[in-house]
């Protein structure tokens, strides 16, 4: 890209200025949805839209002033710009009779010999574990794939996440989806494949939390509001206590 090409100052003024007209725009469109609760359903739903329609302008300008304000300045702003990965409008059942919670955590082995150690040590008070996971008692301590099956098999995933560093883990990124069923499932009818089929529609509320260069940033999405609430959390960490059996 040539020199004058590179976006200037006056290019993040221009921007900033219509980050500040879209926020009025955003707020007069929900104003305009709260002004008449008493509003026949049409008007109700063509009110809706214009929020939406405001939202995502908001969006936008505050990305476009964001990546603006870096080139320029190399600075960023305090606010989390929804991306494409946000969940569309719930379109599930008002009151659902059933739930599906769907949850992912990512880990990186980080010291493969602690993991190793800890497995044998389930296994040394408990031979019968590394059958169960299907490792001999004498592969449990000398193969990670046995371990993770012994440490897996032994410990609910929840003491895992509370005590990972005790396993040589590290945390990597980690989701929680709660969707919405109209009926329970029948026994064993998703094992075979339990994460296919998945509508985002039917998601009630989804939980991330992800690490990145300063620091790391949980999210929960809410599907009626859109909003994005983050909370950074700091480097020094609290150690948990392994004995103390409440789950982070």
């Amino acid at each position: 890209m040539s020199d004058a090409a590179q976006p200037t100052a006056a290019d993040v003024r221009a921007a900033v200025e219509a980050v500040k007209a879209a926020l009025d725009r955003h707020l007069e469109a929900i104003e305009r949805r709260v002004a008449e609760p008493g509003a026949a359903d049409r008007d109700a739903s063509a009110n809706d839209t214009a929020v939406y329609a405001a939202f995502d302008e908001l969006a936008a300008a505050g990305e476009t002033y964001d990546e603006l304000l870096y080139e320029v300045y190399d600075e960023v702003t305090p606010f989390e710009i929804p991306g494409s990965d946000s969940l569309p409008a719930y379109a599930g059942p008002e009151a659902p009779h059933a739930l599906s919670i769907l949850i992912r955590q990512d880990y990186a082995i980080v010291e493969p010999q602690r993991l190793l150690s800890q497995a044998q040590r389930v296994t040394d008070l408990d031979p019968e574990s590394a059958e169960d996971a299907g490792a001999g008692e004498d592969s449990a301590g000398s193969s990670v794939h046995a371990a993770l099956g012994v440490l897996f098999g032994e410990y609910e995933p929840d003491e895992i996440t509370s005590r990972h560093k005790e396993f040589g883990l590290e945390e990597g990124d980690s989701t929680l989806w709660v969707l919405a069923g109209d009926e329970p499932s029948e026994p064993g009818e998703w094992l075979a494949a339990p994460f296919e089929q998945i509508d985002p529609e039917r998601v009630i509320c989804r939980f991330d939390v992800t690490s990145e260069e300063d620091g790391a940033l949980a999210s929960e999405y809410g599907p009626e509001d859109g909003d994005d609430e983050i909370e950074e959390v700091g480097d020094d960490e609290e150690e948990v206590d392994p004995d103390d059996d409440r789950v982070r």
